[in-house]
């Protein structure tokens, strides 16, 4: 049975005395400690004749309580004083919780380390597309150092094995949009204008643009867990110590592949969403499935079609330059490729709607609307 460390009080002609018994050790000191921080009055002296043991956390407890109620501490081994003498020279003054900043230096102070990591990863981004550049005029003069198994790999992954999700995702999206366009247009009694909106919809905006986020969900998040996991294990480092350059053979595969697929992608997307709607408008507007398909032949100009096939590449660059990019800063320990293939998802689907946004404005300044 455990022994525990406690006390009695004596009365002496200077004032009370506690005499403290048993083992002061880790395991039997809690409830001392406890009792010695509820005591309603200060002693002159601790008696630590009925001490049996003592280790580090004992004697520090012991002696709190001693500079605390600035009591005497007597009757001490010689164990216990080497002991007192080590915790009296680590003891720190300093406060256990940091003293908080007030609210007016908090709030600058914040904003501005928010501010400077911005900057240092913008900087970071500029540097890693000088590399890849430079990298890129580096295979176009040496083509025989290209990877074109990697290249193949790649294709596979980010078009091939993608296919049915963004497939389903978009023969969905289809039948949302011309359900609920056809609903809308109803007050109105403008229904066969559902097929005006999905076409155009689905070739100019939703088509690419829910690919490129579905990528950047898929493969994105792949191209920086798996980049990452190769810093950790020193895999990147060996290839740069054997002469194999990790731009030219891990980078440019995979953004080579993104740019390359994207647009085919998009236009699949594009053309299961019309495919979606013309079936839902089969059913809920007594639209027959091939006049749906023809009609959006005869009202989405030809232009809704190369707006969607120019935004495609520059999705596809964004989604893998930050896959990669996030990738290349993994250091330390595994969380940190968590929280980089969280920043690559966020970062990619990010900038792919700002530039949607911006092609959108261009492409009707340019008389494309």
């Amino acid at each position: 049975m455990r022994e525990w460390a406690d006390f009695n009080t004596t009365d002496a002609a200077d004032g009370k005395v506690l005499a403290v018994s048993g083992p002061l050790t880790v395991a039997s000191v809690g409830p001392l400690d406890y009792r010695l921080r509820e005591l309603e009055y200060d002693p002159v002296r601790i008696d630590l004749s009925g001490v049996t043991d003592v280790d580090t956390v004992g004697a520090w407890t012991v002696w709190r309580a001693s500079k605390e109620r600035s009591a005497e501490i007597t009757g001490a081994s010689e164990q216990a004083q080497r002991l007192f003498a080590a915790v009296e020279q680590a003891h720190s003054g300093a406060p256990i919780r940091p003293v908080r900043a007030a609210f007016a230096q908090r709030v600058p102070a914040a904003v501005g380390g928010l501010v400077s990591r911005w900057g240092a990863g913008a900087l970071g981004v500029v540097a890693f597309l000088g590399d890849v550049v430079t990298s890129a005029g580096s295979l176009i003069r040496h083509p025989r150092r290209f990877s074109t198994t990697a290249l193949v790999r790649q294709v596979e992954l980010v078009g091939v094995s993608s296919l049915g999700i963004i497939g389903l995702m978009s023969f969905l999206i289809g039948i949302v949009i011309a359900q609920q366009g056809a609903v809308q247009l109803q007050q109105f009694g403008a229904e066969i204008y559902t097929i005006n909106l999905t076409g155009r919809l689905a070739l100019r905006e939703l088509g690419v643009l829910m690919t490129a986020i579905m990528v950047a969900g898929r493969s994105g998040s792949a191209f920086a867990a798996q980049i990452g996991t190769m810093k950790l294990t020193e895999e990147v480092d060996a290839m740069r110590t054997i002469g194999v350059s990790p731009m030219e053979r891990l980078i440019m595969p995979r953004i080579l592949a993104s740019v390359l697929m994207m647009p085919l992608l998009g236009f699949y997307a594009s053309v299961l969403a019309i495919i979606g709607g013309a079936f839902i408008a089969n059913f809920a507007l007594d639209i027959p499935f091939l006049t749906f398909l023809l009609r959006v032949r005869e009202v989405v100009p030809i232009t809704d079609l190369y707006v969607g096939l120019v935004k495609g590449p520059v999705f596809g660059l964004i989604v893998a330059v930050a896959g990669c990019y996030q990738g290349m800063q993994v250091s330390g320990n595994a969380e940190e490729v968590g929280k980089r293939t969280t920043k690559a998802v966020v970062q990619a689907i990010f900038m792919v709607i700002v530039l949607d946004a911006f092609f959108a404005v261009f492409f009707t300044k340019l008389g494309w609307g």
